[in-house]
């Protein structure tokens, strides 16, 4: 039986930056920088390629042997993008986790960055012990989801696109943090569209615990006391390292 890994490399591709390290997983924290760059304009397949081999070559583990992990904002299903979120259309029906082996002539692991989170922090984070169903949501330009039940990740959720009937938008269109600031709002308003949310996600999930991430989450103080839930509620731990390291612990995997 193969030992399994102390270390793996995680990569992060983002509507705007793609970010890379290595992470122990004994702890989950990052044993190396944190590299980044911009994503390339378009975020057509070819680029992005190229812009990961960058952070690797950068990150000094191009050669590495270590598992490798990449988080993408698409839904993925066996290793194929489905979807395509602040990147090039050319993504929906590729096949990416073949693309990017043989791009990067390795095995890597494929996931939704949304889930690759909800990983991070029941692994190593906010939710670490929980037991039954923990949703994290991250909220941002739009809002990612992941599903984790007694630590089983239930892959591809998309909650941020349940539908608001009386406004005619989505939920995320509706309230994920980019709608504060489009629509200029005060912490106590927003925190009544999330009241909506979180408890539309009550009423159809009966979860154990909510997790709530996105670099918003470093704020939690102003919002998070405003919600009056059944389920308990608490921000991430790891913000922008969350990708990094859940898709290492699931190439680890």
């Amino acid at each position: 039986m193969a030992q399994k890994a102390l270390q793996a490399v995680g990569v992060d591709i983002g509507g705007t930056g793609i970010k890379a390290g290595v992470v122990d997983l004994e702890q989950g924290d990052l044993v190396s920088d944190r590299i980044k760059v911009a994503t390339p304009a378009g975020a057509e397949p070819k680029d992005v390629l190229a812009a990961v081999r960058e952070v690797l070559d950068r990150l000094g583990v191009a050669e590495s042997s270590l598992p490798l992990g990449v988080a993408f904002p698409a839904i993925v299903k066996n290793g194929t993008t489905m979807s395509a979120a602040n990147v090039s259309d050319k993504w929906i029906g590729f096949a990416a986790e073949d693309f990017f082996e043989e791009g990067l002539g390795r095995d890597i692991h494929f996931a939704n960055d949304a889930d690759v989170a909800g990983v991070a922090e029941v692994r190593y984070g906010a939710a670490k012990g929980a037991a039954g169903l923990t949703i994290l949501t991250t909220l941002g330009t739009g809002i990612g989801s992941a599903l984790i039940f007694d630590d089983v990740l239930i892959p591809n959720s998309e909650l941020g696109h349940l539908q608001r009937a009386k406004h005619g938008k989505d939920a995320e269109a509706y309230t994920a943090y980019s709608a504060m600031e489009r629509d200029d709002l005060s912490w106590e308003q927003w925190a009544k569209r999330l009241q909506w949310y979180y408890d539309h996600l009550e009423f159809l999930f009966s979860p154990d615990l909510f997790v709530v991430g996105g670099g918003v989450s470093k704020h939690a103080d102003q919002f998070l006391p405003l919600l009056k839930l059944n389920t308990p509620i608490v921000p991430a731990v790891h913000r922008n390292n969350a990708g990094i390291i859940g898709a290492a612990a699931l190439a680890a995997d």
